[in-house]
C-alpha cells in the first residue's frame, strides 16, 4: 500500500523494496558526476532485494556493522559516492565477489537519517552512473574494490518509434499505480510531464513490483531501446496479473456485501419486530419449548428434541435449513408420544355395536369380544394383528370402523393397492428435499392417539420395484416383538406401534409373501349367503339408500321375496355392493315418482322389479328332475357364492374304452372322471355292471354351461354316480345333489365351501345332500335356520354313495347295454 509522507513515498512488497520515490525535494534527473571526487577505488555497499538505477533516488535501511561503517566514513568526505551492487542471495551477511553481481550504479548520498534508539540508519541514495565490479581491494572495515563505468547504448535523437514506446510505458505505469491505490496528483503530474527517456525508463524500472533478479536483468542491458521494450514486457505482464486479482477481490467482496446487507436488514427486520411485539421465529421456538414440557414421551426422545432445537435456535430464518428443521420439530411435537384412548371394556356394548354396524362376520366380532376381555382382565395387552381375507365387498375395511367405535378407539386407514416403494412406509430420510415421514407415522399423527385402530387395506395389492420391497418393510409394523420400536427414516426414532390395533384386508392370500403371512392372524371372511344378504339389505342398505336420495323412511316397502328376487337374479356376487347399486337405482326411480307428485305403489313386489330394474340378468339352475340316466346334481363353490351343476354321462355305441370330456373342464376335474371311470371299470363285478360294455361302449361326459371354466376335486363323487348311473340305467334319488373328492381306492374326502354349496343346494330345491363325513363340522357352524328342510348324508366310501344315490327303478327307455357288438364278415 502507499505510505503517504511529505517528501517520501514507498510501496513493499514480502520485505522487499517494491516502489521507492523521491518526489520534488531532490533533483532525479541529475546523472552527472564529479571526476575529481571520483577515485579508482569506491566503497562497496551489498543490498539486499534492491535495484537502484541511473537517475533514480530511493532510500536504503542499512543496518549492518560494516555497512554502517562504510556510511559513516563517506558522509564525511567531500564526494559521498558509493558502489552499490545486489547480491544473489539476500540472507549472505559476508559476501565475496561471487556473491555479487557484476553491475551496479554508483550512487551519491544525498540524505543520512539516524533516529535514536535505532540500530540502523536510512540513507536516500541518487543514482549516477552504470559500472561493472571488476574486483573487492578491501573487506574490512567495509567492502572496497575497482570498477568501470559503463555507458548506455543512446536511442537516435527524433526516433518516433521509441517516442511510443515511452508514451506506452507511461500509461501502463499510471494505470499500474491507480491499481494500488490513489497516488498524489503532484506525482502523477510530474510523470506525464517527464521529458528525459531514459530517467523515464529508470524510473520506471526501478519502481516495477518484480523480483531482484528481473531489475538486475534490466539494469545489465546496455540498449536503451532493448531496455524499454523489456520493460513494456514486464509492465503489460504485471498490469494483467493484477487486473486478475483486483477481480477475484471485487467479487469476493460483493458477495461479503451481500451478506452484511442482509444481515444489516436482518437486525433491522428484528429491531422492528421486538418493537412491534416480539419476533415470531422466536415465539414460535417458546412455543415449542412450552408444547416439550407437556410430551409424555421417554428420556430418549426428549433428549433427541433438545438437541434438535438446538440445532433450529442456531440456525438463520432465512437458511434453507431452517425449515427443514422447524417441520421435522414440528412433527415430533405433534405426534401422540404416550397418549392412549381409554378403551370401553363393556363385553355387551361392544357386541352390540358389532351386531348393528355388520350382520354376519361372527368370527371376527368374536376375536375382538376376546381381545377387549382379556385386555379387561390384564390391563396391558400387545394389540392383535388380524388379517380379514376374502372377496369383494363383504365388509372388510368398513369392520375397522365398527371395531374402533365398540372399543372407543380413534381409526384410521392406509390403502396399500399399487404401492411400490419402501420410503412410503419408512418414511424419507431428512437430507431428501421434501422428505416426510412414513404412511404409518403419517396416520399416527392423523389419528392424535397411539392405540388406534389401523386399517391396512388392500395388503395383498403391494408391489415392489427398484425403490425396495413395501412388503418386507411392513414385516417390522406387523411384528409385536419388533413393532414396540418401530424405526421410521425420517423421525429416526423409535417409536411404540405395540398398543396399535392392525386390521389388514386382502382378497387373495397368495400374493402376501409368507413372513408377512406369518405375522397375521388370518380369519376368512366368506361371501354372504342369500339370507345373510336379504338381512343386510333391509337392516343396513334399504334405510342407507332411503337417506342418500331424501326419501322418507315409510315412503316405500320392498319384502323380502322382493330382496330375495333381486339377489339372485340381478346380482351375482360375494359381498352386497352390487346389491347396493341395484336398490339405489330402485331409490332413484322411486325418487323421480315422488318428485313428480305421480302415484305408485307403496309396496315393491316381486313382478314389479321389471319396472325398476330391467329384464332378468341372471337365472340360477333348479332341479330338473331324475328322468334321464346319468344325470346327477353336483355342488360347487364360485367366487361369488355357491352354484348347483349337472353332470351328464351318455354311451354310444363303439369299439369302447374311449371317453369324452366336455364342458370347459381344468385338469382336475378331468382326472376326477378319469378317476371315476378307472373305479367303476375295476371293480365292474361288485356293482353289477357288465364288463363288455366298457369294450363295446363310448363314454362322454359333460357339464353345461360351456363357457364357464370349471375345475377342481369336488365333483368327484358326482361324475361316479353319474358314470354308474349310465351303465346300469338306474335313475338317481330325486332332489338329491351331492360334493366329494375320491381317490382310486374309493375313498370320499373333505371339499370347501360347504355353506355356499348349502346354501345354493337349498335355493334349487334340494332336499338331500351326500357328503364327506368330516364336512359334519362345517354343517355345525352353518345356523339351524339356514339348514331348515335339508337331510344330510354322511359317507367315506363310493360305494355308500351308490347305495344312497341310486335307485333299484331303472330310467324309462333304457339302453339295451347287453347286445353283443355285430361281428364283420370277412
Amino acid at each position: 500500500m502507499f505510505n503517504k509522507k511529505k517528501n517520501l513515498l514507498s510501496l513493499e512488497e514480502n520485505n522487499e523494496p517494491v516502489i521507492s520515490i523521491i518526489t520534488n525535494d531532490f533533483d532525479d534527473g541529475d546523472c552527472s558526476i564529479s571526476e575529481k571526487d571520483l577515485k579508482d577505488e569506491l566503497p562497496v555497499l551489498p543490498l539486499r532485494n534492491t535495484i537502484i538505477f541511473p537517475g533514480t533516488s530511493m532510500p536504503i535501511s542499512v543496518a549492518r556493522k560494516k555497512s554502517l561503517k562504510l556510511i559513516r566514513s563517506v558522509n564525511r568526505q567531500r564526494g559521498k559516492y558509493v558502489a552499490l551492487v545486489c547480491q544473489k542471495d539476500a540472507e549472505n551477511e559476508e559476501p565475496e565477489i561471487g556473491d555479487l553481481y557484476s553491475i551496479g550504479v554508483i550512487g551519491e548520498i544525498i540524505r543520512v537519517i539516524e533516529l535514536p534508539d535505532e540500530d540502523n540508519v536510512t540513507v536516500i541514495f541518487q543514482g549516477k552512473k552504470r559500472f561493472r565490479l571488476t574486483e573487492l581491494t578491501q573487506n574490512e572495515p567495509f567492502l572496497k574494490g575497482h570498477y568501470e563505468i559503463r555507458e548506455g547504448v543512446p536511442v537516435a535523437k527524433h526516433d518516433t518509434e521509441y517516442k511510443a514506446l515511452l508514451d506506452s510505458i507511461r500509461d501502463l505505469t499510471i494505470q499500474m499505480l491507480r491499481m494500488y491505490g490513489e497516488p498524489p496528483k503532484e506525482f502523477i503530474q510530474r510523470l506525464k510531464s517527464e521529458n528525459a527517456s531514459s530517467l523515464l525508463v529508470n524510473y520506471c524500472c526501478s519502481n516495477l513490483p518484480v523480483p531482484a533478479i528481473e531489475k538486475q536483468a534490466l539494469l545489465e542491458i546496455d540498449d536503451e531501446k532493448e531496455r524499454a521494450y523489456r520493460l513494456l514486457v514486464i509492465l503489460n505482464r504485471e498490469n494483467q496479473m493484477m487486473e486478475m486479482k483486483l477481480n477475484i477481490q471485487m467479487k469476493t467482496r460483493e458477495e461479503l456485501n451481500q451478506q452484511q446487507k442482509e444481515y444489516f436488514l436482518q437486525q433491522q427486520i428484528k429491531t422492528i419486530q421486538d418493537e412491534l411485539g416480539g419476533n415470531p421465529q422466536q415465539a414460535d421456538l417458546e412455543e415449542f419449548k412450552e408444547r416439550a414440557q407437556k410430551k409424555k414421551w421417554s428420556k430418549d426422545v426428549a433428549e433427541a428434541f433438545e438437541k434438535e432445537m438446538s440445532k433450529l435456535e442456531r440456525l438463520h430464518p432465512q437458511s434453507p435449513d431452517y425449515s427443514t428443521q422447524y417441520t421435522y420439530i414440528e412433527t415430533l411435537l405433534d405426534l401422540p408420544w404416550g397418549e392412549y384412548t381409554k378403551d370401553n371394556f363393556n363385553l355387551k356394548n361392544a357386541q352390540k355395536v358389532l351386531d348393528q354396524d355388520h350382520f354376519g362376520l361372527e368370527k371376527v366380532k368374536e376375536r375382538i369380544i376376546e381381545h377387549l376381555a382379556v385386555l379387561k382382565l390384564k390391563g396391558d395387552l400387545k394389540s392383535p394383528i388380524i388379517c380379514l381375507y376374502g372377496p369383494p365387498g363383504v365388509g372388510k375395511t368398513s369392520l375397522g370402523k365398527s371395531v374402533a367405535k365398540a372399543l372407543n378407539r380413534n381409526y384410521v386407514r392406509v390403502s396399500f393397492g399399487g404401492l411400490h416403494d419402501e420410503s412410503e412406509i419408512r418414511g424419507h430420510r431428512r437430507t431428501y428435499i421434501g422428505a416426510m415421514p412414513g404412511r404409518i407415522i403419517q396416520n399416527i399423527l392423523k389419528a392424535g392417539s397411539s392405540n388406534p385402530v389401523f386399517v391396512l387395506d388392500e395388503i395383498d395389492k403391494i408391489g415392489s420395484d427398484f425403490k425396495g420391497d413395501p412388503s418386507s418393510a411392513l414385516l417390522e409394523v406387523l411384528d409385536p416383538e419388533q413393532n414396540s420400536a418401530f424405526h421410521d427414516n425420517y423421525l429416526n426414532i423409535d417409536y411404540d406401534l405395540s398398543k396399535v390395533m392392525f386390521l389388514a384386508t386382502a382378497n387373495n392370500l397368495s400374493t402376501i409373501s409368507q413372513p408377512l403371512l406369518d405375522r397375521m392372524e388370518l380369519i376368512d371372511v366368506s361371501g354372504y349367503i342369500i339370507e345373510e344378504k336379504i338381512e343386510i339389505a333391509r337392516r343396513h342398505l334399504i334405510p342407507k339408500q332411503l337417506e342418500n336420495h331424501g326419501l322418507e323412511g315409510n315412503a316405500i316397502d320392498i319384502p323380502k321375496k322382493t330382496i330375495e328376487k333381486v339377489v339372485e337374479n340381478y346380482t351375482r356376487e360375494s359381498g352386497v355392493r352390487e346389491l347396493d347399486k341395484k336398490l339405489a337405482k330402485i331409490m332413484r326411480k322411486l325418487a323421480r315418482k315422488v318428485a313428480s307428485e305421480e302415484d305408485y305403489k307403496k309396496v315393491i313386489d316381486p313382478e314389479d322389479l321389471h319396472e325398476y330394474l330391467g329384464a332378468v340378468e341372471y337365472t340360477r339352475d333348479l332341479y330338473q328332475g331324475n328322468q334321464y340316466a346319468g344325470v346327477v346334481t353336483g355342488l360347487a363353490w364360485t367366487s361369488v357364492g355357491g352354484e348347483i351343476l349337472f353332470i351328464e354321462t351318455s354311451l354310444s355305441k363303439g369299439k369302447g374304452g374311449k371317453l369324452t370330456l366336455t364342458g370347459n373342464l381344468g385338469d382336475v376335474m378331468k382326472e376326477s372322471a378319469v378317476l371315476a371311470m378307472e373305479y367303476l371299470h375295476s371293480h365292474h363285478k361288485e356293482l353289477g355292471i357288465d364288463e363288455k360294455i366298457f369294450e363295446n361302449w363310448n363314454v362322454h361326459v359333460h357339464v353345461p354351461e360351456g363357457a364357464i371354466p370349471k375345475d377342481g376335486p369336488s365333483a368327484g363323487i358326482t361324475m361316479v354316480t353319474s358314470l354308474a348311473s349310465a351303465f346300469t340305467q338306474q335313475k338317481v334319488k330325486t332332489n338329491l345333489a351331492m360334493t366329494g373328492e375320491i381317490t382310486l381306492r374309493g375313498k370320499v374326502l373333505p371339499v370347501g365351501g360347504i355353506r355356499e354349496k348349502i346354501l345354493a343346494a337349498k335355493r334349487a330345491g334340494i332336499k338331500e345332500i351326500i357328503l364327506c363325513k368330516e364336512n359334519k363340522k362345517n354343517i355345525d357352524e352353518i345356523k339351524p335356520l339356514y339348514l331348515k328342510g335339508l337331510t344330510f348324508h354322511y359317507v367315506d366310501d363310493i360305494r355308500q354313495v351308490l347305495d344312497i344315490a341310486l335307485l333299484k327303478e331303472k330310467v324309462k327307455h333304457p339302453l339295451d347295454l347287453t347286445v353283443e357288438e355285430r361281428k364283420e364278415s370277412n
